[in-house]
């Protein structure tokens, strides 16, 4: 017997921030609910700040509807991380709705962040710092 798969419309965006990518889908629910590669966003992230960034988009979109909100994640680091969930959540629901751009655009929330690590140079200790001068 073949499995028959239930497919629900969502929202799909991905966000970006320095080496951190997150694949977002929003799904239409009777409450908000997050889930960060197959665990509560509570668990994966524990700080509060790092919960506050995570639903930042919706206290500044505001929107009508609640959603189920499913990300994959991987790279960088846990606030990175977040970071990049805000902005793909952020872009989906401008997907969503259209007049939620403003609001978001104003917040910053849509402008990808584009401070990335700077490469380390040869002949360099790190990207900038020189080994240390002697004199003889």
């Amino acid at each position: 017997m073949v499995e028959k798969k239930t497919t629900k419309e969502y929202f799909r965006a991905i966000g970006r921030r320095k080496t951190a990518v997150a694949v977002v889908r929003l799904y239409k629910a009777s409450k908000t609910s997050y889930t960060v590669n197959g665990k509560d966003f509570t668990e994966y992230f524990p700080t509060p700040e790092l919960k506050k960034i995570v639903t930042g988009a919706f206290e500044t979109a505001t929107p009508a509807e609640k959603f189920e909100v499913v990300v994959t994640t991987k790279g960088g680091g846990s606030h990175a991380q977040a970071e990049a969930v805000r902005h793909g959540i952020s872009r989906a629901l401008v997907l969503f709705d259209a007049e939620l751009r403003s609001n978001l655009k104003k917040a910053k929330m849509l402008k990808r962040d584009p401070r990335v690590v700077e490469r380390k140079k040869f002949g360099l200790k790190k990207a900038r710092k020189s080994p240390q001068w002697s004199k003889r």
